[in-house]
Formats: C-alpha cells, structure tokens, sequence
C-alpha cells in the first residue's frame, strides 16, 4: 500500500485518534473520518472527507469505509462516554462492511488488559490487566469480545495493545512485543506512526503486539 490509498478512520477526535490524523494527512494520505459531533473537528483539508454518524449505527460505518482500502480505530469510550459495549458493537459493524465492500486491512488499538494466544506477561502488565477487569469489568469484557470477533473474522487485522498514551508530538524509540507490554507509556506521535506503518507491513497480520516508548 502507498500514500495514494485512501483510509477510513474511526476516532479520530479521540487523544490518540488527533495525532493519527495529523500525521496521515502529513504522509499525503487521503482519508474519511467517522464524526459524531461536526463541532469537535475543525481540520480542512482537500485530503480529509467527514462523515457524519455513529460507529455503532451499521448505515455509518459502510458510508464511512466506502471506496476506502483500509480502516484504522482508534475508538475510546468518547466524551460524553459511549456504552461500554462499544467495542464489540462497532468491530462487529465493520468486519460486516469491509467484507461487503472487499477490504482486507483492519488496524485497531485497545488495552493492554486484553489477552491473547502469545501473551507471557509480567507481575506488573499482570496486575493491570486485573485492576481492569475489577474496576471495569463491562468494558474489559468487551474488549475480549472485540479480539474473539477478529480472530473469527477472515480479514487482515491488527490489534495493538497499549499503555498509558501521552500525547505529544515527541518522536522517540518503540519496543514492540506479543509477548508483553515493554513499557508504561506510548507517545501519540509514535502511535500514529506505527498505525500508518502497518498499512504496508504483513508481520502483525491477525496479531496483537504490544507497543511503548523507551
């Protein structure tokens, strides 16, 4: 994939979702972005086409993805917070959309408290995962959920897991990992970075990797 394709993104208002965007729209990516609130998105851009709606409306996500050829999320609970089944509802809306409009390339972030087949996590990535569950145990839940339906789905998708964001334009070096989460933090920019690169690298292809910032 090169600069030339065009990429839906879901969250993109969100602390994470704001860098993704500046930094497609810097690589001379086209894209569509999934907004709820018009007022919380004040970018004009040629390169930028804004769809009005909600992820978990299904008539939304397959106006957003279309004529797109890959779909980047960045989803969060939002402000106001969504239902905490938010996760669950809006993967399942768009595997249904990619496959009916034949797109492959599904890259999306969540938690480190999510599990998965590799993990071999730490004392430390351990305890988070369960002060998690213990203090948000719908939406921790659904997190699990939204992995289930990937890896049952037969598109190309990438779950990144990740800690604490911080949102800076800072570019440092990342460690990634499927074994366990190499650090407590992640700069937004590396983030976005990351994300992007994925478009064209098949090694995280139906994988959860952890990433940081060191």
């Amino acid at each position: 994939m090169n600069s030339k394709i065009k990429i839906a993104v879901i969250g993109g208002t969100g602390k994470s979702g704001k860098y993704l965007v500046k930094e497609l729209i810097k690589q001379g990516f086209q894209l569509k972005i999934l907004i709820r609130d018009p007022d919380k998105f004040q970018i004009r851009n040629p390169l930028v086409e804004v769809v009005i709606g909600d992820v978990i409306n299904y008539s939304s996500v397959s106006s957003l993805i279309e004529g797109c050829q890959a779909v980047i999320s960045t989803l969060g609970m939002g402000i106001p917070a969504s239902e905490p089944t938010i996760f669950s509802q809006a993967t399942s809306n768009i595997v249904q959309a990619m496959n009916e409009q034949k797109i492959r390339r599904y890259i999306v972030t969540t938690g480190l408290n999510v599990d998965a087949h590799f993990d071999n996590k730490s004392p430390k990535t351990l305890f988070a995962t369960e002060w998690m569950s213990k203090n948000y145990p719908i939406s921790t839940a659904n997190k699990q959920l939204e992995l289930d339906i990937l890896s049952n789905s037969n598109i190309d998708w990438t779950l990144v897991r990740l800690p604490l964001i911080e949102q800076t334009d800072k570019i440092e070096e990342t460690i990634v990992s499927l074994e366990d989460c190499p650090g407590d933090k992640v700069s937004a920019t590396d983030l976005a970075n990351f994300l992007i690169e994925q478009l064209s690298n098949e090694a995280f292809i139906r994988k959860s990797p952890f990433i940081a910032s060191v």
